[in-house]
């Protein structure tokens, strides 16, 4: 199967411009030729004629081996997608009294999750009446943010809906932040979906 570039590539009888530039097989400058003569060229050497520049003027062509030149793209462009990270979304979960020993584990975990690269979904969920507590949850987001600080930043908020609050964090960017900035940060107000504020 053609990749995106290779399934674009024009060669042979699919150029049809009137002059071509032709490279010759040992990439030497053979010159200006009309289309048709330059395709009888490349079959003189037993090869194909191939565009490999058709922004320019007059269009760029080369004789080569057609199949060998598709590989060569086909394998570019995979190690290209190799190359490209694909990052997951980890959610950490926790009710808004947790304790010190599973909020420590959470945070390991979710710190493991940021430095390989992927964002983290940091949720607070309320369990029957806990959804009184939202001063805790404030506070608890407020903790996880300064222990998060030095490699993660807040992508988005979404604040409380139903009885649970969500928040997503991604790898830093930018400089870390002095942990005496971060201890110093008041909790914030936990936002409702319809933009109501509860108060820590």
């Amino acid at each position: 199967m053609l990749s995106n570039v290779a399934s674009k590539i024009r060669a042979n009888g699919m150029i049809r411009v009137p002059k071509v530039r032709l490279i010759g097989p040992e990439g030497e400058q053979l010159g200006v030729f009309g289309s048709r003569e330059a395709l009888d060229k490349a079959r003189e050497y037993g090869l194909d004629l191939v565009e490999v520049a058709g922004n320019t003027s007059p269009p760029v062509c080369k004789i080569l081996d057609l199949g060998k030149y598709l590989y060569s793209l086909n394998k570019k462009e995979k190690e290209s997608r190799k190359k490209q990270k694909v990052f997951d979304v980890k959610e950490i979960k926790m009710t808004p009294k947790i304790d010190d020993h599973d909020y420590d584990t959470k945070v390991r975990n979710a710190r493991k999750f940021l430095e390989r690269g992927d964002k983290v979904k940091f949720t607070i969920f309320f369990r029957g009446r806990e959804i009184v507590y939202q001063d805790r949850a404030a506070v608890l987001i407020q903790k996880f943010k300064t222990d998060l600080a030095d490699i993660a930043e807040l992508e988005r908020n979404d604040g409380l809906e139903g009885k649970q609050i969500h928040m997503y964090f991604q790898p830093s960017r930018n400089k870390p932040k002095k942990a005496a900035d971060a201890e110093g940060a008041q909790p914030e107000a936990i936002s409702t979906k319809d933009g109501d504020h509860a108060q820590a």
